[in-house]
């Protein structure tokens, strides 16, 4: 028997409306952004604007952040869009960079993964950004993730631009053509980098960042504060003996202490919060092998200079001299560092 017509009709109906429920459902999914793989936090107008710069270079020591960092910042990016690159932490730079830099906008981008390192709209607000500034944090992570992906490239095109680029504590280890690059779960000790200069927590690090300003230099931080000025000259005696350049040089500042640097007449100025009692940076360098730097023994190396900056004074990258300064020489004699001046700080 025939079902009946007003049956059939009912049954095409709903197997029509139940396809076109199905294909909605279909394309919805379809639509949907995929998961994101970053985190951003967004303080300001959420559009791009761009405006004039000019190039800044940033190096900070870590702790209590200088605000003086943020007026220049932004100033030199003309008031655009400042962002805040790091792999851990969440919002807490949005308000205080906004109060400070009189910007169209503040963005912090937490990338902490290749994946993010890669994805558009992370790369796209890099390099669209004014002013960009790397938080502190581990600066293995910034290798592991950043190194080799779009988003060290957009890192370098703002820095074409040129424009103002700073970093904090691990953010300022990476910004020099070598760093020491933490790859290790325990942080690399003045104690065990003299007495073994290839010790396993000794990692070096190279060909990451190439930032105009900061080529053939080291930089570091948290340097009295943490005691590690011999890890500082470690490092510069590894550069030598591994040939990784003729001329060891290195910028190092202690904890809220910042180092400012025109990229164009390579002239740093050092900036400090108001009550630091430390409120110095160090330009360092070697131009001699070290005597001894050999796995398993402790380094003797000798003849490293040292110009000890406080704010208020000044030091010519180009001519590598200063003044308003202090000028020393450090030696280490067997994993036990000296210093011309008794005092190696």
């Amino acid at each position: 028997m025939r079902p009946s017509s007003t049956l059939c009709r009912s049954w095409r109906a709903f197997a029509s409306v139940s396809c076109l429920l199905v294909m909605s459902a279909v394309a919805a999914a379809d639509a949907a952004p995929a998961a994101a793989r970053y985190k951003h936090y967004l303080t300001g107008n959420p559009a791009d604007v761009v405006r004039p710069t000019a190039g800044l270079l940033v190096l900070q020591g870590g702790g209590d952040d200088v605000d003086e960092n943020f007026r220049r910042m932004g100033t030199r990016g003309g008031g655009g869009d400042f962002v805040v690159l790091r792999a851990t932490g969440d919002d807490g730079y949005q308000a205080y960079i906004h109060g400070l830099c009189h910007c169209d906008s503040v963005e912090t981008l937490i990338v902490d993964s290749r994946a993010a390192a890669f994805d558009p709209y992370v790369v796209a607000t890099v390099r669209n950004a004014e002013a960009l500034f790397i938080a502190g944090g581990d600066q293995a992570n910034y290798v592991r993730y950043w190194k080799g992906t779009p988003l060290e490239d957009a890192i370098h095109f703002v820095a074409a631009k040129p424009a103002p680029i700073g970093g904090t504590s691990a953010g300022m280890a990476i910004l020099g053509e070598f760093s020491y690059s933490a790859m290790t779960p325990d942080s690399l000790t003045s104690a065990t980098a003299l007495a073994d200069p290839y010790a396993p927590d000794v990692t070096l690090e190279r060909d990451f960042l190439d930032l105009p300003g900061l080529r053939g230099l080291l930089t570091d931080q948290h340097l009295q504060e943490r005691d590690r000025v011999g890890r500082t000259v470690t490092l510069l005696a590894r550069l030598l003996h591994d040939g990784w350049t003729t001329e060891a040089r290195a910028i190092a500042a202690d904890r809220e202490t910042s180092v400012h640097i025109d990229p164009v007449t390579r002239t740093a100025e050092v900036f400090a919060t108001a009550d630091h009692p430390t409120p110095y940076a160090y330009f360092m360098s070697a131009n001699r092998a070290p005597e001894r730097c050999e796995p398993g023994q402790p380094l003797t190396f000798s003849q490293i200079e040292v110009y000890r900056l406080a704010p208020g004074g000044r030091f010519d990258l180009a001519a590598w001299q200063g003044e308003g300064g202090l000028a020393y020489e450090l030696s280490v004699e067997s994993g036990v560092l000296r210093s011309s001046r008794g005092a190696i700080y």
